[in-house]
């Protein structure tokens, strides 16, 4: 590299660090295409090799009063290298969330038509049941009503309750040996 460009880039650093947006401006106009090859040389993608070219000129005008630059274009590279990195790596993490997110909506989804698809299963297998036992079944499932309070209101005991409502799993647990072989 020629000592004129050198020097050159020395005054422009000198001026950066005195706060001179000019010396900003002059520094983006000499080194943005060479940047913005290397960082799209990574992305292959114009605007964001752009995106990255103009954070590395930000980042440079934040830091300016801690800047301690030997070799002005090494230093850009470098800089441009890092943030090109690290834009992809949050792309590719950025992409794994969303996948996992459309993923997990996706089963959720699908869980929710087979828990309806399921209760209806077991609604058929309910409506099924004897009368009686069909009745005591929705009281104590749908109403949450308690065994005592279910044998009060149908004026049976509470063993006649508990039995009604042990043949009706009995029943449905039958069934869903079925579904379940429907399932798979």
């Amino acid at each position: 590299m020629a000592k004129h460009t050198l020097h050159i880039d020395t005054q422009l650093v000198q001026a950066l660090k005195r706060g001179e947006a000019e010396a900003l401006d002059a520094l983006y106009d000499k080194y943005w295409e060479h940047l913005l090859a290397i960082s799209y040389k990574f992305l292959k993608d114009k605007d964001h090799a752009e995106e990255v070219v103009q954070e590395v000129f930000i980042s440079l005008w934040r830091r300016k009063d801690q800047l301690q630059i030997d070799n002005l274009p090494n230093y850009l590279a470098t800089a441009v290298k890092f943030s090109t990195f690290r834009f992809l790596q949050s792309a590719k993490r950025r992409k794994e969330i969303e996948e996992a997110v459309y993923i997990n909506e996706f089963v959720k989804a699908d869980d929710k038509i087979e828990a309806k698809f399921l209760k209806e299963y077991v609604d058929g297998l309910v409506e099924e049941l004897p009368t009686k036992c069909k009745l005591v079944f929705r009281l104590s499932r749908d109403e949450q009503m308690t065994n005592r309070e279910i044998s009060e209101e149908l004026s049976i005991s509470k063993k006649a309750v508990e039995w009604h409502i042990t043949n009706a799993l009995k029943a449905i647990r039958k069934g869903l040996k079925y579904f379940k072989i429907i399932l798979f």
